[in-house]
């Protein structure tokens, strides 16, 4: 009986785990499954570019994966029952011996009234696409409010004034505008926003979302035709309701090789997971948070089932690549306690050298089994009587 491993998510961390698993294991000993609800991959860190108006390459996954030994089921998670290791599908139910949990996250509203009926997020490619289409029916002089000052409030409405420069762009930040950057980066950054038109409104809490306008929580009322709201993630709460030991934000609970600490066949990698750096801090999320625990979790699956050890990925936080526009971008990097250094680059040095890096993960997930061994690793026989022992 071969052993069952499911991968859930078929995004930076998922796709990538998936192609890595199949780089390694013997297909003679290993049943490699990835679910996923949409047929692409989606680059994430694109999506406001996709919103403000610009059309994406498209990335099927069969063709991703084809010839990988992968096995590639298009259908939408609905439940996970980590006592009887099973998972429910919108079409049906999927065992699992191994299971790699990497469903990412979401928009977080934080219980703000008017969010999920009126406000836009960019954190998915079918959100994106919506607010895409709504901006394209504003005319001449259009008004956008985007709220949040992190990196995803920052790169989608410098790409918005950008690509449409007939709105008028405005940002609503709880704290001052790049206040985690260094002083330089911080100098850029408001230089840009200068550059490109946006309106900033500092200490400022949205605390309601209209269908054409904002509330402050000290009752300034903001008009907005399309309110954009990129106030954090949050994770999909299926994790909460798996039996799994979670956090009370949802994510996973797992210990330094990305497994969960109260069922041992499951392992989280991602959004999803509650994963403490070399700090000591939680991993934020973020795309680079992603690669490095899918990395983490995919060598400690292969060392449980092979008794084989891989390189294993360090688990730290390098930096933020912040793009503002096409043509302008910070790369402001961080120390081990992730507060900002002196060192940072920007304009178009760093927007060349983030759109570089964004194309090479880009290309990293699209050959997800470049360089596959000739031979690959066979599982234990203590690994092959655990998924006999389950099936049976």
């Amino acid at each position: 009986m071969k052993h069952r491993i499911v991968v859930l998510g078929a995004g930076y961390a998922g796709a990538h785990s998936a192609g890595s698993l199949a780089r390694r294991l013997d297909p003679a000993d290993t049943e490699i499954t990835l679910v996923n609800a949409e047929p692409d991959f989606v680059e994430r860190l694109r999506l406001h570019q996709l919103a403000a108006g610009q059309d994406l390459r498209k990335r099927p996954l069969a063709r991703m994966f084809a010839g990988t030994g992968v096995r590639l089921r298009l259908a939408r998670v609905e439940a996970v029952d980590a006592e009887h290791k099973t998972v429910t599908l919108d079409d049906g139910e999927l065992a699992y011996d191994t299971l790699l949990y990497a469903l990412g996250s979401t928009v977080a509203d934080h219980g703000v009234p008017g969010v999920a009926e009126h406000a836009f997020h960019v954190t998915g490619r079918a959100a994106a696409l919506r607010l895409r289409d709504h901006l394209d029916g504003l005319g001449e002089g259009g008004r956008v409010l985007v709220v949040g000052e992190g990196l995803t409030g920052i790169e989608t409405s410098t790409e918005i004034a950008e690509s449409r420069p007939g709105l008028k762009v405005a940002l609503a930040a709880r704290g001052e505008l790049g206040a985690w950057l260094s002083p330089g980066a911080r100098r850029h950054l408001r230089r840009a926003f200068d550059r490109l038109g946006i309106t900033v409104h500092e200490h400022t809490s949205v605390e309601r979302v209209e269908p054409t306008r904002a509330i402050a929580a000290d009752g300034t009322v903001f008009v907005s035709e399309a309110t954009v709201w990129s106030g954090g993630f949050a994770v999909h709460p299926i994790a909460a309701r798996s039996g799994l030991d979670v956090t009370g934000t949802g994510q996973i609970v797992v210990d330094d090789t990305m497994r969960s600490v109260s069922h041992p066949d499951v392992y989280a990698a991602g959004d999803s997971a509650y994963a403490i750096g070399e700090n000591g801090r939680p991993l934020p999320m973020s795309c680079a948070s992603a690669g490095f625990t899918g990395m983490r979790a995919t060598g400690a699956i292969i060392r449980h089932l092979t008794g084989r050890t891989i390189p294993s990925a360090a688990l730290k936080y390098y930096g933020n690549h912040i793009s503002l526009g096409r043509r302008d971008a910070i790369i402001q990097m961080v120390d081990g306690d992730t507060r900002a250094k002196s060192w940072y680059l920007r304009g178009r040095v760093a927007a060349y050298l983030k759109n570089a890096i964004l194309k090479g993960a880009a290309w990293g997930m699209g050959h997800p089994t470049y360089g596959m061994p000739a031979r690959r690793h066979r599982l234990t026989a203590a690994a092959g009587r655990s998924a006999e022992a389950a099936v049976a």
